[in-house]
């Protein structure tokens, strides 16, 4: 794996968008993503899509059942 920011964002935001329950702290963490970065995903925001380190980012997301921390309102 090698520091690939954009590699990182996507992986994080796919964890994000797959798996999350609700309102909840990855939900939150997903919409100031979108927001601080005006990112827009292509339609083709998949894990195949995503680049080798791309997978191999969002891999460990899976394995560790990421969860972002605490949003408070």
């Amino acid at each position: 794996m090698y520091f690939d920011r954009f590699d990182i964002y996507e992986a994080y935001h796919l964890w994000f968008t797959q798996f999350y329950s609700g309102f909840d702290s990855n939900y939150c963490r997903r919409c100031r993503m979108e927001s601080k970065f005006q990112f827009s995903p292509s339609l083709c925001h998949s894990y195949e899509n995503l680049s080798e380190n791309g997978q191999y980012i969002f891999d460990r997301l899976e394995e560790e059942q990421y969860i972002s921390r605490g949003y408070e309102s």
